[in-house]
């Protein structure tokens, strides 16, 4: 006769299915996108019933929605923290974000996600103003919040922080639209280090592209 699982395993097993629910949904969104995941294949991956998830989510669109606060909305709180306690320059801070950004977000399979309110936004109103909500506009203050470290300990020049942001969202983006289209069909020698592109941009916007006075520059003969 076989043995029944113990009260405790059951307890554990139960416990552990909003979180096998999210990374089944993840998954399938980011493969399939928000409109062709259909509830049933989220359970069915995640080993559950679909009575089962909906007693955890009641819509897909509460599934969405858990699926971006788990994997992307939580990171930016840890980033808020974080920037409460950094010690260093803030250049040092710019570059520890945007790595710890791609370490974080970019090189896990949140990645998509962006990828998928880009394209799914406009047939989809309610889930991108909950993007919006929730991790576009607390992404932005934090991009500002660290312009601004700059600007008040006299490391940056004046800044419209309105438009500064974007230039630092600008790469982030691309990274991520790269990951999911052109760098899954290009061979390796055609791909790039996002780590060594992002620290490329960081000197970029450190340094601008105009050579100061005490930059050698190359003369021509006369």
């Amino acid at each position: 006769m076989p043995t029944l699982p113990s009260p405790s395993a059951r307890q554990r097993r139960k416990e552990a299915r909003p979180g096998e629910l999210l990374d089944a949904a993840l998954a399938l969104f980011v493969e399939k996108g928000f409109a062709a995941t259909r509830v049933e294949e989220v359970a069915a991956r995640a080993g559950v019933s679909k009575g089962t998830l909906f007693l955890y989510f009641p819509s897909k669109e509460d599934l969405f929605k858990a699926v971006v606060r788990e994997t992307i909305a939580g990171r930016l709180d840890e980033w808020n923290q974080e920037l409460d306690a950094f010690e260093g320059s803030s250049a040092e801070l710019l570059r520890y974000g945007l790595h710890s950004w791609w370490e974080r977000i970019g090189m896990t399979p949140a990645s998509g996600i962006t990828k998928l309110i880009m394209s799914e936004a406009r047939n989809f109103p309610e889930i991108a103003a909950f993007y919006e909500q929730e991790v576009i506009e607390p992404g932005d203050h934090l991009l500002r919040r660290v312009l601004q470290h700059g600007m008040d300990s006299g490391e940056f020049r004046p800044l419209n922080l309105e438009l500064a942001v974007y230039s630092l969202i600008a790469p982030m983006i691309f990274l991520l639209m790269w990951k999911h289209s052109m760098a899954v069909c290009l061979p390796a020698d055609k791909q790039f280090d996002p780590k060594a592109f992002l620290d490329s941009q960081i000197d970029l916007l450190l340094r601008g592209m105009l050579a100061t006075p005490d930059t050698p520059t190359e003369r021509t003969a006369p």
